[in-house]
Formats: C-alpha cells, structure tokens, sequence
C-alpha cells in the first residue's frame, strides 16, 4: 500500500509539473506583465516657461522690489552635448533613478537641469530704496506709483540661473499599462503606460547675476524649496529600453539667492514653472 501510494504522488507530481509547463508556453508570464522590485534610470532633455515673478533685493544700503518680472530657459536644441560625457550638465537636462514597490507605484530621485533667464528687453515696476552709494540709481520708489527701470542694457541688473536653475527632488509615481487600448498583445516586444506622480526638493542653482553695478558673481548656492506633479507617457520597447515623455508644473520659492561675493546681499523670488521633458532609459529587475 505504501508503494501504491508514493506511486500515485509521484504520477499526480509529473502530472502536475507537466501541465504547468504546457500552460507556461501556452500563456507565459510577460517579464512587462510585472514591476515590482525592478529599477529604472532615465537621461533626457526638457524645455520651460516661467511666470512673472517679483524679485526682492536687499544688501547694505539698498532694499527694494522689482516686479513682474519676465524670464525665458536657455534651450540648445537637439544636440551632441546630451551624450558627452564630458559636456552633458551643459544643456538643459533630466536624471532620474527609481525603484518600484510593487507593480505600479514607484519611488525616485532626480536632477531637473533648468535653466532660468531674465528677460533683459523691459521694463518693470520698482518699489523700494536705493542708497547714495549707488548715485546712478539712489531714490526712494514708491511701489504704489509709477516707478518703473529699463533693464535693457543690463547697467542696473542682470540675473539668471543659468548653470542652473537645478531642482534636485523625490517623486512618487503611479504606473499603469494601457496597452490594451491599443491593442497590443505583446507588450514584452512593445508596450504603452501612463504615469502621473508628485514631487519635492531643494534648489540648488548657480546664480550668475550683475547687481548695481558690482562685480559679477556666479556660484552654487542652496537657495530653497521646490514642489511639483507631472503626468507623462512611457514606451517600452523590447522589455528593458523606454522613452519617455513628461509634462511637470510645479511651485519653486528661493528666499536665499546669492547675488554678489557678498554674503549680505541677497536676493528672494518665488514663481511656477512648466516643464516639457523627452528622456531615454532602461528598466531591469535586480
């Protein structure tokens, strides 16, 4: 009896074994089927657009306000400086590394390289006071009024953060397959998936900015917090290659932005941003 029975268990066990592996190439399990516990890494470009934004400027012997201020980005265009090495922080760039908890949510760290230009070509309002040391520029200017100076020719100020305007963050995302909305079967050759997160961190520009007729300064400097959200597309192809594509808005406020070698001239700015990035990366399990 005792044989019959070890018999028997083994024959139902080949049995077993027989049919999961005949349904395993009937229906094998995608490697894309699944996320969690793999990695991704992505390297790409963005372009941005700015709100006006009112600038605050205080050193000794000057405390004042400009306002509605315009600014651009500083974009290269497709270029080769994306894939080399030793010029790739030059463009306006993207770098992010992440790990996905379970199949849909993931978390990441990240480098936004933006880049942050004031329009040099207006002219704006200006509230505050300039001091005697400055003749070229003292007076009081009342902010209610209709005080405004021409920043044309850049005498009185130019400012950008232009190497860059780096917002260094953590983001949480969220990672659906859409595939079958197009009616895609194999998405272990292709697939299609929507992703949307939030995000937060800390600005870490290098301000090149000409103030009041100083000497130039241009310098890294943590200078303050960022918030953000996006929503983007991602393709794969072939398993472990993507490019992705990411529309990101956000907030950014900078109350400590260092303006000359001075450490007690300062200047703060808060405004929002939209961000349209295309990037290139790998995704594997470890």
């Amino acid at each position: 009896m005792k044989n019959i029975i070890l018999f028997l268990l083994m024959t139902v066990t080949v049995f077993t074994q027989n049919v999961f592996a005949q349904e395993q190439r009937v229906n094998p399990t995608k490697y894309t089927a699944h996320n969690k516990g793999k990695m991704y890494i992505f390297w790409g470009g963005n372009r941005e657009s700015y709100s006006k934004s009112d600038i605050h400027f205080k050193g000794p012997d000057y405390d004042f306000t400009l306002y509605d201020v315009q600014a651009h980005d500083k974009a290269k265009g497709w270029h080769l400086d994306y894939a080399n090495p030793a010029r790739m922080t030059i463009p306006q760039t993207n770098l992010r590394i992440g790990y996905f908890i379970n199949d849909h949510y993931n978390i990441s760290i990240g480098f936004d390289h933006m880049k942050y230009v004031m329009t040099q070509e207006q002219i704006v309002r200006i509230g505050g006071a300039v001091g005697n040391s400055y003749p070229d520029y003292a007076g009081v200017y009342l902010p209610s009024g209709n005080n405004s100076i021409d920043l044309t020719d850049g005498s009185f100020l130019k400012f950008e953060h232009t190497d860059g305007l780096n917002y260094v963050n953590t983001e949480f995302c969220r990672v659906d397959d859409i595939s079958k909305i197009f009616k895609i079967r194999n998405t272990d050759k292709f697939q299609i998936n929507i992703t949307e997160g939030v995000g937060g961190g800390f600005l870490y520009p290098k301000t090149n900015s000409t103030l009041l007729g100083k000497e130039r300064h241009d310098d890294f400097n943590i200078a303050g917090f960022g918030v953000s959200a996006k929503a983007g597309l991602n393709f794969t192809f072939f398993k472990y290659f993507f490019v992705q594509t990411e529309l990101k808005g956000g907030y950014i406020n900078m109350n400590d932005i260092r303006t000359t070698n001075s450490p007690a001239d300062k200047a703060s700015q808060s405004f929002f941003f939209l961000q349209k990035i295309i990037a290139f990366g790998g995704i594997f399990s470890i």
